[in-house]
């Protein structure tokens, strides 16, 4: 075609990112448009792409971001506003928690490629051979009793696998939302740090302690898609992790225990707020791009209901992107494929990023902060615990140094007085 661009989109090496570049040939074919793929894991991405939108570098015309960097970019002018994917792209059919994430004064940044809450997946296999019954929603306490129980270090079968690898989006995701419910927070109403607190204390040892005892050698080094590798080949009796992971996990073709597997929410301790996260995963377009328009060609496409039934149709209907549009959840093929659809739709719709600690805090957002500071700030206390969980320091050496620096950080960018 006469006008036809070529784009260069970045995006992160998880499962339905990866259909999504499949699949991209035929929006290739019906425009003439061509990709440059840039694929990275989670860390890398988010490094690469921060870097290019501060520094207006002009790599990427689609850039695969997260719930918390949309609306901090799009205050910032980084961003190009998407209200203008057309009629027919129905943006009313977007669930209303995530577009309204994506929104900054009454414009969207950024659209929703997929979105997750987190719950806790397990083996009903193992639990019936040895008389385990699971609640509805166990705490923290029953999760300890539950991974001892079923720990076999000899078979190469672990009580729990967690995420390990340090970075704000990677363990400490999982650690947020653990922070959360033992009764902890990031900051106070102060923004002074509490992150050598009681609540933060209990909920790190015992994180420690759960993987030291019940999980993989090495977990330093595991992050999403190796604790889902890990699960889907049959080594861990307990996952609590994104409900993205749900179609692949039921997926026979991708996972050992398809049909050995349950779910349940995720786990509680002294309080339930905030104990399942709220993430979601968007195409965003930088403002630096000056191939705006196949940029918003793409994402209209890869975004769209059509979009939905084509994975359906080409990869099996448990593989679509979850948690983004109404009409997903009301196909009649996902409802029988998915036997999760209707839990993880639940656990998305009920995280309040609003409200997500016990205790009052200055922030929104659940096992994120959302401030421009937090990326380093997170990433610098993962950091920290995933030293105690190779056993370099002691878990209170570990929040005292990441108060410190924290402290110091705050204090810095002017949130201290």
């Amino acid at each position: 075609m006469a006008n036809a661009e070529d784009i260069s989109i970045a995006t992160v090496n998880n499962g339905d990112m990866i259909i999504m570049q499949k699949l991209s040939q035929q929006w290739e074919k019906q425009t003439g448009n061509k990709i440059k793929w840039v694929v990275l894991e989670e860390n890398v991405l988010r490094e690469r792409v921060t870097t290019d939108i501060a520094t207006k570098g002009g790599q990427f015309d689609v850039m695969t971001i997260g719930g918390y960097e949309a609306p901090i970019w799009g205050k910032s002018g980084w961003l190009r506003p998407v209200d203008d994917l057309g009629n027919d792209y129905d943006y009313a059919d977007l669930l209303d928690p995530i577009k309204k994430g994506l929104t900054v004064n009454g414009k969207l940044y950024a659209v929703p490629f997929y979105t997750e809450s987190s719950f806790t997946l397990y083996r009903k296999d193992l639990f019936d051979t040895a008389g385990l019954k699971m609640p509805d929603q166990p705490s923290y306490d029953q999760i300890k009793e539950f991974a001892a129980k079923l720990t076999d270090k000899s078979k190469g079968q672990f009580g729990i696998c967690l995420r390990g690898k340090p970075g704000w989006g990677e363990n400490m995701a999982f650690l947020g939302t653990m922070v959360n419910t033992y009764g902890g927070r990031w900051f106070d109403m102060d923004w002074k740090p509490q992150l050598n607190s009681g609540p933060w204390k209990k909920a790190v040892t015992d994180y420690v302690d759960l993987m030291t005892k019940y999980g993989p050698s090495g977990a330093t080094s595991n992050g999403f898609n190796e604790n889902q590798t890990l699960f889907a080949s049959g080594r861990c009796a307990m996952w609590i992790d994104a409900t993205s992971a749900a179609g692949r996990i039921y997926d026979p073709k991708q996972s050992q225990v398809a049909d050995k597997v349950a779910f349940t929410r995720s786990p509680v301790a002294v309080t339930p707020a905030g104990s399942s996260w709220s993430w979601s995963w968007n195409l965003a377009i930088p403002a630096t791009s000056t191939k705006a328009e196949a940029a918003k060609s793409f994402i209209k496409w890869a975004t769209s209901k059509d979009y939905v039934k084509l994975v359906g149709q080409s990869e099996g209907w448990v593989a679509i992107p979850p948690g983004t549009r109404k009409s997903t959840y009301a196909l009649p093929e996902y409802q029988k494929a998915a036997p999760f659809a209707d839990t993880v739709l639940k656990a998305i719709m009920s995280a309040d990023p609003s409200k997500p600690t016990q205790d009052p805090v200055p922030y929104t957002g659940v096992q994120f902060v959302a401030i421009p500071e937090f990326q380093s700030i997170g990433t610098f206390v993962g950091q920290q615990i995933s030293a105690a969980l190779a056993g370099q320091q002691s878990v209170d050496a570990a929040l005292d140094a990441a108060q410190k620096q924290v402290t110091r950080d705050m204090t810095r960018a002017g949130y201290i007085k």
